[in-house]
């Protein structure tokens, strides 16, 4: 089977002059999503890593009061993707909401034959050279020439998991290249949107014990195509903001 972690390819913020001379920048959007926009978000696509695997299903509508994407995976994984260039160095903290309307029974992170989840989030990331070792570079290269030069040198899985407790690193179970986190696990807080806040510098720094040289991606997956189970969960309000700043 080919790796999930394969298929996906990779303005300045209005600042608000108070009264007393504090700037605040405003949340930098790059998921702001709109039911009137059609099915599809602008600037987003679909990525299948195995075009014989059928596609996780998505569109944009209201949800309990929120503008989100919908997913819906049976047997199936796709990716709802988009391009990033953002400067972690201003903005390295990324918001968003997301939901799940029960977590998957069967499937373990651990295992291939397992690596499925009702929601996650995936990041994409240009590391500085010097820190790919030789099997990294080799592999990276191997992986290039079979999926695409679009292959990210490592990439964060931030993932509502059924079986690992929250706060759980794992490599992918298809290449060390892609590290995932537990952030929510269980069915304690399904049906209900779900507010997230991550520094993705820190938890790259933390992953892969180095900073990384660009954010380039971001993409959005319900993914049942190995455990062969149903999900349904939604995706909302994704942003950017400083270190010390609050999520909008």
């Amino acid at each position: 089977m080919r790796s999930k972690q394969a298929g996906f390819r990779a303005g300045a913020g209005l600042v608000l002059f108070l009264p007393w001379a504090i700037a605040v920048a405003a949340p930098l959007w790059v998921g702001r999503f709109d039911p009137a926009q059609g099915e599809q978000p602008p600037g987003w696509r679909i990525e299948r890593p195995n075009p014989n695997t059928p596609p996780t299903r998505y569109r944009v509508r209201m949800w309990d009061g929120v503008a989100a994407v919908e997913a819906w995976a049976t047997k199936s994984m796709a990716l709802l993707a988009r391009e990033l260039d953002i400067n972690l160095a201003a903005t390295p903290v990324l918001c968003w909401r997301w939901r799940v309307d029960a977590p998957l029974k069967t499937a373990d992170m651990a295992r291939r034959a397992g690596d499925d989840f009702p929601a996650r989030v995936y990041l994409s990331f240009r590391v500085p050279p010097e820190s790919l070792g030789t099997t990294d570079r080799l592999a990276l290269a191997a992986g290039r020439l079979l999926h695409g030069e679009a292959l990210p040198d490592a990439a964060l899985n931030y993932v509502w998991d059924n079986r690992h407790p929250v706060g759980t690193w794992q490599a992918n179970a298809y290449t060390d290249r892609a590290r995932m986190l537990v952030l929510r696990m269980g069915a304690a807080e399904a049906e209900h949107w779900v507010a997230e806040r991550r520094d993705l510098g820190a938890d790259f720094q933390a992953a892969f014990g180095h900073a990384p040289l660009a954010l380039t991606g971001l993409a959005i997956a319900s993914d049942t195509d190995n455990t062969g189970e149903t999900a349904h969960a939604g995706f909302a309000d994704f942003h950017f903001v400083g270190k010390n700043e609050d999520c909008a």
